[in-house]
């Protein structure tokens, strides 16, 4: 019998909107799978689904990535499943709107733990784990040059994401292991239309020269772009797909 030597991706957040294209998209690359999600377990076992469906291979681990137990029994899990990890894609990630007054502490705190916290719990262990010839990805986003009102506190845990990306580059050095991020523009996913009119959305689908909102699909095209063969000479970067929005 063979020595199943198959690559093994984690996507976290991979049970829908972005993340779940990323971990479909992987899938279709050739990967084995590991889907992280932190609460919806239906969605996470349509996610699984559909790849194998495909002819792909995967499975559903839950766990919040700001909680370091939860992290840790995620990269156990996907060793155990596989064998090996490859690639790392942290995809999680939530986006409350809240400006920056006295009242939005709360607001704040949720995202830093999640977005940031989580960012750097996911990089630490994907950093321990990934070997010779790894990829390690972060997702950030475009809005960051907008500076938009009430998204001070997602745009600074992003920030923070952008300088974690760059700086583990750099402690990687010599190991053959890139770690950039995507930057995605906008894109039609629950997380963005949640809160926002129709006027909203079509208003801000129309500030990108394309004029138009961008795919889960395009995105995962990016992170593929980077996982793949033809993104190893680039390392330290931020790739912002993002249709010229900024």
């Amino acid at each position: 019998m063979g020595i199943d030597i198959t690559k093994t991706a984690i996507v976290t957040g991979g049970s829908r909107g972005i993340g779940q294209a990323i971990a479909r998209r992987l899938a279709a690359d050739g990967y084995a799978v590991v889907v992280n999600y932190a609460g919806n377990a239906a969605k996470a076992r349509e996610t699984v689904a559909a790849i194998e469906a495909a002819g792909g291979r995967a499975l559903a681990v839950q766990g919040d990535v700001g909680r370091e137990d939860d992290v840790a029994a995620l990269f156990d899990g996907a060793r155990q499943a596989y064998g090996r990890i490859d690639v790392v894609v942290n995809s999680a990630g939530v986006m409350p709107m809240a400006p920056i007054a006295p009242g939005s502490l709360a607001d704040f705190d949720k995202v830093i733990a999640t977005n940031l916290r989580g960012a750097f719990l996911v990089l630490a262990q994907a950093a321990a784990h990934v070997g010779e010839g790894g990829r390690i990805i972060a997702l950030s986003t475009s809005v960051i040059a907008r500076a938009f009102p009430s998204y001070g506190p997602y745009i600074a845990s992003k920030a923070g994401v952008e300088g974690l990306v760059r700086v583990l580059a750099n402690e990687l050095r010599g190991r053959g292991v890139t770690v950039n991020a995507v930057a995605p523009g906008p894109v039609g996913t629950e997380l963005f239309f949640n809160g926002k009119t129709a006027e909203q959305i079509d208003q801000i689908a129309r500030l990108a020269p394309l004029e138009r909102l961008g795919t889960p699909e395009e995105i995962a095209a990016a992170v593929s772009f980077l996982a793949g063969p033809d993104g190893g000479w680039v390392n330290g970067q931020v790739l912002r797909a993002n249709g010229g929005f900024a």
